[in-house]
């Protein structure tokens, strides 16, 4: 039988990393109120400690489900944090042990990670939830060591990128422009990338395909739109 106990020495914490164009985002949720109408004093990461008979992937994903309503995202456990100190905060630890009912100990959480693609629907089913995108160079006050978190899951991604380049076009829309490729590789590896340079490295990249099609209704010249050839990248580099 199912006791649904919070564990009080466990919990996994997801990191869902976007991009609008422009600058990478996380995705962000409210501490809520707790039954003694207690509200956390800042944003968090959409986590929880874990139930005593829950597996790590379950409760994850049953994160992401119950506060932001997603039940499809490729999650990746990157990282274990573990530091004596990452619940020292008191008013962070008051909030967890009023939310739970639990007298936690010291909690070791489990990072998980995920890059998607930022969606308007996406976005319109957030409505329904208390989440928001926040961008990564603009990050409010955070609970426990939230921001160490999203900083290593940044760094996951760079690390894995140089090796499986592949896992960046799952930040960009289906076809996309030079523009927003070079500055997805700008914001990732933290530099300023040469144009014209840019332009031969995408030349040389044979999964990245140039399109017959250009914007429209824009004020500046329309730039030729890309799009990410995945049968090719995996007939060439193996499944990412």
């Amino acid at each position: 039988m199912k006791t649904h106990a919070y564990n009080p020495h466990v919990s996994v914490d997801c990191v869902l990393i976007g991009f609008n164009g422009e600058s990478l985002k996380v995705l962000l949720t409210e501490q809520s109120e707790t039954p003694n109408n207690k509200k956390g004093s800042g944003m968090k990461l959409p986590g929880r400690p874990i139930f005593d008979d829950e597996d790590l992937d379950e409760a994850a994903h049953k994160v992401l489900l119950e506060i932001t309503g997603m039940n499809d995202p490729y999650l990746k456990q990157f990282k274990t944090f573990g530091a004596p100190d990452r619940t020292s905060n008191p008013d962070d630890l008051s909030w967890l042990e009023e939310t739970t009912q639990v007298k936690m100990g010291r909690i070791v959480t489990i990072g998980y990670m995920s890059v998607i693609r930022i969606t308007n629907k996406m976005n319109m089913n957030f409505q329904n939830h208390k989440v928001t995108w926040c961008p990564v160079q603009e990050l409010p006050r955070l609970a426990f060591d939230h921001k160490n978190i999203i900083e290593e899951a940044i760094r996951e991604i760079r690390r894995t990128s140089k090796l499986y380049p592949a896992i960046l076009f799952e930040l960009l829309p289906a076809k996309f422009t030079a523009l927003e490729l070079r500055r997805l590789y700008e914001v990732i590896y933290d530099k300023e990338m040469d144009v014209r340079n840019f332009h031969k490295k995408i030349t040389a990249m044979p999964y990245v395909i140039a399109l017959e099609e250009k914007q429209t209704n824009v004020a500046h010249r329309a730039a030729r739109y890309y799009r990410f050839d995945k049968k090719t990248y995996n007939k060439l580099y193996g499944q990412y």
